[in-house]
């Protein structure tokens, strides 16, 4: 029996039909509750697949991680950590080569990195990643290669 024959079945046997009620209304019955089960399981199931990249993810030379985050139906991601976060005099790097002068005193951690994404087709697209180390920004999309592999690419 297949899956949604069983829901089915499940259902034409939980649901009470007084004598007068015609078979035709207890099938209507039934299939709206099975496709609204049905689409309740696909959004859970879409809204766990998006989430899977509100995670921890170690940078691919292993100098860093950022951290992604759900915030009002966008992802972000910031720098949550760094192998060598100080300089040689004990002090944190800064995001010296921002291109706004009032913002280059921020430190690296901290620094939000990747900004505005969307889920869409198992890619997270529409959002920019910034780079500290050249200053630029650039369009970003993002998608899992498997659980543990997130790739990157900006243009």
């Amino acid at each position: 029996m297949t899956f949604v024959k069983s829901l089915a079945y499940f259902f034409n046997h939980l649901c009470t039909i007084n004598s007068k009620q015609k078979a035709k209304d207890n099938m209507f019955l039934n299939y709206n509750i099975l496709g609204f089960i049905l689409g309740t399981l696909l959004s859970f199931s879409t809204a766990s697949v998006q989430n899977q990249i509100n995670a921890k993810w170690l940078s691919e030379d292993k100098e860093g991680i950022t951290t992604i985050y759900e915030n009002n139906g966008k992802y972000f991601g910031k720098i949550t950590w760094l192998k060598n976060p100080n300089d040689e005099k004990g002090k944190p790097f800064k995001d010296t080569k921002k291109p706004d002068e009032a913002k280059r005193n921020q430190p690296l951690i901290g620094l939000i990195i990747l900004k505005d994404f969307y889920y869409k087709s198992n890619k997270w697209e529409g959002g920019t990643i910034y780079d500290p180390e050249s200053g630029k920004t650039y369009t970003c999309t993002m998608w899992l290669e498997n659980n543990n592999t997130l790739k990157v690419s900006g243009y």
